[in-house]
């Protein structure tokens, strides 16, 4: 979160959400609604867009299935 220029998403009453980043969760939602492997390629491509390396991109993304949101997606929570 510390690259994150707002520091974190925002919940649905405007108030500061530290668990997902500006980028991913605005408003009390996901902006990002593909599946899991879509958004690793989305980010990969930011990354690299950015000038990181495509290896560092890969690594970087790599564990985002683990996170919170695609847990509860596996699930069927949404």
């Amino acid at each position: 979160m510390s690259k994150d220029p707002q520091g974190g998403g925002t919940n649905a009453d405007g108030s500061h959400n530290a668990r997902y980043c500006s980028y991913c969760y605005q408003s009390g939602a996901f902006t990002f609604n593909g599946s899991v492997g879509e958004f690793q390629e989305f980010c990969r491509q930011k990354m690299i867009e950015s000038g990181h390396s495509k290896f560092l991109a890969w690594l970087f993304t790599r564990g985002m299935k683990r996170l919170e949101r695609w847990k509860s997606e596996k699930r069927g929570g949404g």
